[in-house]
């Protein structure tokens, strides 16, 4: 990385020294293209990780990305036997209408990413996978030889993270590659409050 950098916003965000992508100093891109899996769900959190991506990878400074090959994985929860019914319905019934939801849901975040992508002319592997989203994103990673994998930070503190998990700290933990995760900068309060001399 070079020690300039662009503003954006009000925080720093550093230039891509291309020559040293080219020259293969990230993880095991000594040759061809360097793999990068993105994870992606219908969160902002996710959404800002592959603008940042696109602007940083697929940038003039990088050669528009000539060296980047880009896979996005959506990992859709399989659903399983719930042992919920409503008067007149049946598990099997509640059971579809979830797996139908959960397409839906899923064909329109693979559809806004591809959106994304084309206005940024990146051709991007997209993929929908079944199951767990840390099991998925590990599969993943093996499939495509990743040399990177790119998560969004949903900013859980330590007590969220120790009820809900987190993809993204299992995956720093866990996965066979490099991991990069993306944090949205918080927005500041539109009002400031005024500081005492």
């Amino acid at each position: 990385m070079s020690s300039s950098g662009s503003s954006q916003g009000d925080h720093i965000v550093p230039e891509l020294d291309a020559s040293k992508v080219e020259k293969g100093l990230f993880h095991q891109a000594k040759q061809g293209k360097i793999t990068m899996v993105l994870a992606l769900d219908d969160s902002e959190h996710s959404f800002y990780a592959l603008e940042w991506t696109l602007n940083h990878f697929y940038s003039p400074a990088t050669r528009g990305g000539m060296g980047f090959q880009l896979v996005i994985v959506h990992a859709k929860r399989a659903m399983s036997a719930v042992n919920v019914s409503g008067p007149g319905t049946s598990a099997e019934e509640v059971l579809q209408d979830a797996e139908m939801d959960q397409r839906k849901l899923a064909a329109k975040t693979v559809e806004k990413a591809r959106a994304i992508c084309a206005a940024h002319s990146v051709a991007a592997v997209v993929e929908i996978m079944e199951g767990d989203a840390k099991h998925v994103l590990m599969d993943a990673v093996a499939k495509h030889h990743a040399d990177i994998l790119i998560l969004g930070s949903h900013g859980y503190n330590n007590v969220q993270r120790a009820f809900m998990g987190s993809v993204s700290d299992h995956m720093a933990h866990h996965a066979q590659c490099s991991v990069m995760i993306v944090k949205k900068p918080k927005q500041k309060d539109a009002k400031k409050q005024p500081q005492k001399a």
